[in-house]
């Protein structure tokens, strides 16, 4: 679904809104909503028969007033300047709220994935990257892609190697991307980083007394009901964790419809069940619609959209039944949708903060691939050393036998996956405490997006001036 406006004027009329809480110069504020550079790219496709199909691409960095700029590349047949530009401002609002040291940046293909087989997928990406590097657009210091909608760790495998193909010996080479593979540099807890920073930042609204007093929840995740909108690795990972936190999930909907059973869904059963059949439809006590719509106008608690944007609009907020609309995926509320939403009493998480769990992860593998050192190596054994140390004390001192699974919670290391969730977990609560205490500073700001964007948008100008951009 779309609106009237275009996707990047969506983004820029909330920046407009919560402009109006800072007190900077326009031209300040100007330059930190303008794209610094957008570069547009076209190339040849060899096709089946001998025929040649000519690709669009887009690369765009949004803000250069932290570098490198960050941000995923998405292949779709519907990709755009304009959405390409969005998802770029975007990704600098949203590295500002979650603090990592990145521009923001994003990339896109004009392509259906399903209409090309891997051997030309490979060919596309190789050399869009070529395009990159030529026009320095690409390198660990300068800009540094990650996966998005129709690309993976496969994607960004064959970045990479392109990327040292043409810098050999470049000691950093593999900082250049992330989102790859473990084996290529990647680091353990990339694939659900987003989807777990859906869960932690909804955990951190659900618990906040005040709002959920305003809709007339209970505080808490426990018992709540929820809809996943889109079963990609977001809404996957999302739906898992709050199912496990004692959600339950009551509609999933994919591109080839929608699931909905108010007595609750087995998250891990529609996806074998998927696997098996290629199809959500026909699951066993659940009622199907073959409009993967639907699932936005289920009845439940929390409503996760989590595929692509505007799914939300003035056509169909008036539908939203849900209390709390968790934005997984980016930009999947209209300005006009949202304002509907909020006169109706209910509450959007915006996805500058809730979607940034990807971008948290990508910062540590970032850092990562410049130290060459995974994260644990260090002091695992010395915690283990240590909680053994605390244990044998504790039964020297009582007489007494610590039972062995408390043994093993309180001896055990922390790996690079318990680590990397740790500092998702801090990044995320910290960004909602900054979030709320902007609220509470100003009577004027109602919504946390508004409250979000001026946070992101006064770091963001604070760098301008510290570089001396703006005396």
């Amino acid at each position: 679904m779309s609106g009237k406006s275009s996707f990047f004027a969506d983004v820029n009329r909330s920046f407009n809104r919560a402009a109006t809480h800072l007190n900077y110069p326009k031209g300040l504020l100007d330059q930190v909503r303008a794209c610094n550079s957008v570069y547009q790219t076209q190339f040849p496709v060899r096709m089946p028969g001998g025929k040649f199909k000519v690709v669009s691409a887009w690369r765009v960095e949004h803000s250069q007033h932290r570098l490198p700029t960050k941000g995923g590349i998405r292949y779709s047949h519907l990709v755009n300047a304009d959405e390409v530009k969005a998802l770029a401002a975007l990704m600098t609002y949203k590295c500002a709220i979650v603090e990592v040291p990145f521009g923001g940046g994003k990339g896109g293909v004009k392509i259906s994935t399903t209409k090309f087989n891997t051997e030309q997928l490979e060919a596309i990406t190789r050399r869009y990257t070529a395009e990159l590097i030529k026009k320095n657009f690409i390198g660990p210091g300068v800009d540094v892609p990650a996966p998005d909608y129709g690309t993976g760790e496969r994607e960004m495998s064959w970045i990479m190697d392109t990327y040292a193909t043409f810098h050999p010996g470049r000691i950093d080479a593999q900082a250049c991307v992330t989102g790859k593979p473990v084996s290529q540099g990647g680091i353990r807890g990339r694939r659900e980083a987003t989807g777990l920073g859906v869960y932690f930042g909804t955990r951190e609204v659900l618990n906040d007394t005040q709002l959920m007093k305003r809709i007339g929840l209970e505080p808490g995740l426990e018992g709540k009901t929820f809809v996943v909108q889109g079963l990609g690795n977001v809404g996957y990972f999302a739906a898992k964790f709050l199912s496990e936190s004692g959600c339950k999930l009551v509609g999933i909907s994919e591109r080839e419809g929608t699931l909905a059973n108010p007595n609750g869904l087995n998250l891990e059963d529609v996806m074998a069940h998927r696997r098996e059949t290629g199809s959500v439809e026909n699951f066993p006590g659940a009622k199907f619609n073959e409009d993967p719509s639907e699932a936005l106008y289920v009845d439940c608690d929390i409503l996760v959209p989590a595929a692509l944007e505007r799914q939300i609009t003035s056509e169909n907020a008036d539908r939203i039944k849900a209390k709390v609309i968790a934005e997984g995926a980016n930009g999947p509320t209209s300005a006009n949708g949202e304002d509907m939403l909020h006169e109706a009493g209910k509450i959007v998480i915006p996805d500058l903060f809730l979607n940034a769990g990807g971008v948290t992860v990508s910062y540590f593998e970032w850092l990562k691939n410049l130290s060459h050192v995974r994260f644990g190596r260090m002091d695992r054994r010395l915690q283990e050393r240590r909680g053994l140390d605390v244990v044998n004390a504790v039964e020297e001192l009582t007489g007494k036998k610590v039972s062995a699974t408390l043994q093993a919670e309180i001896t055990h290391g922390a790996d690079e996956q318990d680590v990397v969730r740790s500092g998702l977990e801090d990044t995320m609560v910290g960004a909602y405490e900054q979030i709320v205490e902007q609220i509470l500073s100003n009577n004027e700001i109602k919504s946390l997006r508004t409250a979000a964007f001026t946070v992101a948008i006064d770091k963001v100008a604070k760098s301008y001036l510290e570089l001396g951009v703006f005396p």
